[in-house]
């Protein structure tokens, strides 16, 4: 099986010389497809860093990432906005709805731009919302709806356009337990049944508890793996 996600050596410094920070430094890393991956570590570790290299939101200093077999890094600015709109579903702590949108235009725009047929999204939109729990809310915008409610919002836009990879970063950080365990565990749930590959950046140690594999961040390398059945 190829994997969906590989890094090569990959590393991101800031500055140079004396101030030169290595935020990555010359991580190799594998993800298969349908893999439920939280990628571990204090802050400064590098966390966030790979997880915007693998999304095509930064590039790296030296060292490549493929995704897909495509080697992202080297992609023109057109191409790479064009893969991560076909390929990858991004779900942010602070949710990054677009307010004046309704949940089912905010889950619709994606798929909007991919030119998919109106009847197709309108279907789509209306089963994922319904999967996540937010059936009869499609009309209300976010200020409508509640924090957990928002991000269910995102992890439905992020999953209805069926991409490849669900990057999240720190999905949990502003929602109160339970709420974050209960879309967990849809998360989770959705990778067992679609086949969908997650990976999470995070110190929430209920995602901790909920992945298959922890890889773990230390000053910017991969510390130790842990794989679990």
């Amino acid at each position: 099986m190829n994997p969906v996600i590989e890094t090569r050596q990959a590393s991101r410094h800031y500055g140079e010389g004396d101030t030169l920070v290595k935020a990555l430094d010359e991580v190799s890393l594998q993800i298969q497809p349908g893999e439920f991956t939280a990628i571990v570590g204090p802050s400064g570790s590098g966390k966030s860093t790979l997880l915007q290299l693998v999304g095509g939101l930064d590039i790296p200093s030296e060292g490549s990432i493929h995704l897909s077999g495509k080697a992202i890094s080297q992609m023109s600015g057109r191409e790479l906005s064009d893969f991560r709109r076909d390929h990858i579903g991004f779900i942010f702590q602070a949710y990054n709805l677009i307010p004046v949108l309704t949940a089912a235009e905010n889950c619709e725009y994606i798929m909007l731009l991919q030119g998919i047929a109106e009847k197709e999204r309108r279907e789509r939109v209306r089963a994922m919302l319904e999967r996540v729990g937010l059936g009869g809310k499609e009309n209300r915008r976010p200020n409508q709806l509640s924090g957990g409610q928002q991000q269910r919002v995102a992890v439905a836009r992020a999953m209805v356009s069926q991409p490849d990879i669900i990057l999240a970063d720190e999905p949990t950080a502003n929602l109160d337990s339970q709420t974050g365990a209960d879309l967990l565990d849809m998360m989770h749930e959705l990778n067992r049944k679609e086949g969908m590959t997650f990976v999470f950046s995070t110190h929430d140690p209920m995602i901790m508890e909920r992945a298959t594999r922890l890889v773990h961040l230390r000053d910017g390398r991969i510390e130790q793996e842990e794989h679990r059945a």
